[in-house]
């Protein structure tokens, strides 16, 4: 004879397997959506990320825009995304200008037997160390071009393809940057509801102290968005203009690497090139203005940097060289260079305030204390 107990103890057990099989469904499926969510998101999340940081960074500004128009949010959103299109986009026609006659002029030299390398400056010699053996080679270069060509035909040959490669790599993250900032522009004139969805957001990740957390977020964004990206671009803008005044072969093209290296906080040795070759193709007082010129732009970022980082938004060189690179490496791409440097920046100082705990996260009520 079965007693009640043992069939109230199978009964319960019964129920807890029951249990057990609808929690695990729905932890599958749930996990499943989630995937699955990931999976269609990934191709465009730098493009969302991207929009997320330019919208932040330019949050301010678009406060101000739209109290001049009174309140109209919409059309300050407009107003802001084709003032940054049209800094994208006018550079890239700049630049495109510039390599094609470049290519073209370079064409016409080589068919017609006429293409010539400016001598190298007496002064290269002196460089400490690897001085004497540039001037070496840009002699050789000057006085029998086709030889060098044909000694490193393979290595050319090889460089080709790469080349072309990173030609169209531009060309798709200048797209990219379209798009995002396209995505930022409606970001910002939805930015009523997207401020509730952070803070919905946060409060459930952080607790209480999620609002803190989210202007931590904003804060070093803008900070790192403006003293790094900001004064990036800066210093290309000048930098570009000493190149275009000075006459310099392929001004747009030097503009790009000077404004990658920038990012990279390496902008000052690109010049360095630019510099021997003034003083090689010009005459020496327009070198000597071009190198005084060249000075003033590297040391931009000493002013520049305080006043748009703050002493609160400071974020230490290895930290953005560091996400710099992993961002660039990580997305294939030259977005990578700007997203990177942001995310990697609020990451470390989302991690120093919770070591510092200057913005403690507080236990819930119902978790079990550790025993001392």
């Amino acid at each position: 004879m079965v007693t009640p107990a043992i069939v109230h103890s199978s009964a319960e057990r019964n129920s807890y397997n029951a249990r057990g099989r609808e929690i695990f469904i729905r932890l599958s499926l749930l996990a499943v959506m989630g995937i699955s969510c990931v999976l269609i998101l990934i191709p465009f999340l730098k493009i969302i990320v991207c929009g997320m940081i330019i919208a932040i960074g330019i949050y301010p500004a678009f406060q101000k825009l739209t109290k001049v128009l009174h309140q109209r949010t919409k059309l300050a959103a407009v107003l802001c995304s084709v003032l940054l299109l049209a800094v994208v986009i006018l550079p890239c026609i700049l630049l495109a200008g510039t390599l094609a006659d470049g290519i073209q002029t370079l064409t016409r030299q080589v068919q017609a037997g006429q293409f010539q390398i400016p001598p190298p400056p007496p002064s290269l010699e002196t460089v400490p160390i690897v001085g004497r053996r540039l001037s070496e080679f840009w002699n050789q270069c000057t006085t029998n071009a086709s030889e060098v060509l044909m000694r490193f035909r393979p290595q050319i040959q090889k460089a080709i393809p790469a080349m072309l490669s990173a030609s169209a790599g531009l060309g798709a993250a200048v797209l990219q940057f379209l798009v995002a900032i396209s995505l930022a522009g409606y970001f910002l004139a939805t930015s009523e509801p997207n401020g509730r969805f952070a803070d919905k957001v946060f409060v459930r990740i952080f607790g209480n102290q999620g609002p803190e957390f989210r202007d931590l977020v904003n804060s070093t964004v803008r900070t790192v968005t403006n003293g790094v990206l900001g004064v990036a671009v800066i210093q290309t803008v000048f930098a570009s203009l000493g190149f275009w005044l000075v006459g310099l072969p392929g001004a747009g093209l030097w503009a790009l690497i000077f404004l990658v290296a920038s990012i990279l906080q390496m902008g000052a040795p690109v010049l360095i090139p630019a510099v021997l070759y003034a003083f090689a193709a010009f005459s020496t007082t327009r070198a000597v203005i071009f190198l005084v010129w060249c000075i003033f732009v590297g040391l931009m970022d000493n002013v520049l940097k305080p006043i748009l980082l703050g002493r609160s938004g400071k974020v230490p060189m290895i930290v953005i060289f560091l996400g710099v690179l992993g961002g660039f490496i990580a997305m294939k791409s030259l977005i990578g260079l700007f997203v990177g440097a942001v995310v990697l920046s609020v990451g470390y100082k989302l991690f120093m305030v919770w070591l510092d705990g200057d913005i403690p996260l507080e236990v819930a009520a119902d978790e079990p204390h550790s025993a001392r």
